[in-house]
């Protein structure tokens, strides 16, 4: 039987991103995935030479690749050429809105070391609405009566669609548990919305265990006491904010990985390291892939590549070498040895 073939869209970026993606794609391939890659110049560095972000004909062209695997994307410190939202809302924000990239999966292992050490669980996020879906407005802008409004969006079609799927990642797990997390005694509305749907969804699944957090303490038992979590599931602003918390006491964002997924599959999926672009040690050979080949693992599983996918996460889990001794290059060749 011949093997599959997948086309993937590499976004590498600025500073480090093509580095890793680099890296990641090279581990992949020794895992025995074949692809086609095709790359694309998106980013600050294309943004400051043209200002080209993303127009309608590259959106469409990449829609129709298996995946898309991007590296980091944004300007060097310090660095205030680009205005604020530019890149985040044009390029980043438009992929999801776009590409209808409605789940924001974020799984944690807690490496050795860290607050989260041993502790395993994941953040389901819903990527398309919230206050991110750009609905306000600003009157009397730069007057002393200036009046900015920035509104939730939540829609049951959105809210539904990424219960389920969380549901469907809790259900799967040693511990099925699930928690929402929200804020419903200030922000009733959506949080009523997003209490019921769970309550309802959650008669479908008798074996997951469901809890309530308000999403300021869950920021205190994410550092307390992380082993309480299975599966987080919660709006677009809350999960971007406990994503990064998650990062933080699990060892550290250089080792978070993320999926921007459709499961419809009318889009294709994007896969990204959470860390930025380092432009301060791009070209240095000293970037850490760990992220970004985790990334690839969840493109990996995306892809229905299971077996390789587990190949992959287990050279990472494993991997106990010094990434500031070995580098980039060091670091990769020490994965691919342990597949």
């Amino acid at each position: 039987m011949n093997q599959r073939s997948y086309r993937v869209a590499v976004l590498g970026g600025d500073g480090i991103g093509p580095e890793v993606t680099s890296a990641a794609l090279e581990v992949v391939r020794a895992a025995g995935v074949a692809f086609e890659t095709t790359m694309f110049e998106l980013g600050a560095a294309r943004y400051l030479r043209d200002g080209f972000v993303l127009d309608d004909a590259t959106l469409e062209q990449l829609r129709g690749f298996d995946a898309i695997l991007l590296g980091a994307v944004g300007p060097a410190i310090g660095d205030t050429r680009i205005p604020g939202g530019v890149l985040e809302r044009g390029l980043l924000l438009r992929m999801r809105f776009g590409l209808d990239l409605y789940i924001n999966y974020r799984p944690f292992r807690g490496v050795a070391g860290s607050l989260a050490e041993g502790c395993e669980f994941a953040i389901v996020r819903e990527n398309t609405e919230g206050p991110y879906a750009g609905e306000g407005g600003v009157l009397r802008h730069g007057t002393p009566h200036e009046i900015a409004t920035q509104g939730s969006v939540n829609t049951r079609f959105g809210v539904e669609r990424c219960v389920r799927y969380a549901f469907e990642r809790a259900s799967k797990l040693e511990r099925a548990r699930l928690t929402l997390v929200h804020k419903t005694n200030v922000l009733t509305f959506a949080g009523e919305l997003w209490s019921r749907v769970v309550r309802e969804v959650a008669l479908e699944y008798p074996n997951v265990s469901v809890d309530y957090n308000h999403v300021d303490a869950a920021c205190i038992y994410l550092v307390e006491d992380p082993s309480r979590y299975g599966i987080i599931v919660t709006d677009n602003l809350f999960g971007d904010i406990l994503s990064d918390l998650a990062g933080a006491v699990t060892g550290g964002i250089g080792y978070a990985a993320s999926a921007n997924l459709n499961p419809a599959r009318t889009g294709a999926s994007l896969f990204e390291p959470v860390h930025g672009a380092a432009h301060d040690i791009a070209g240095s050979g000293r970037a850490n892939p760990l992220a970004a080949v985790s990334s690839a693992v969840l493109m990996l599983e995306h892809l229905g590549e299971d077996g390789a996918a587990s190949r992959v996460a287990r050279a990472v889990q494993e991997f106990d070498g010094d990434v500031a001794v070995l580098g980039t290059a060091g670091v990769t060749q020490q994965l691919i040895e342990r597949l």
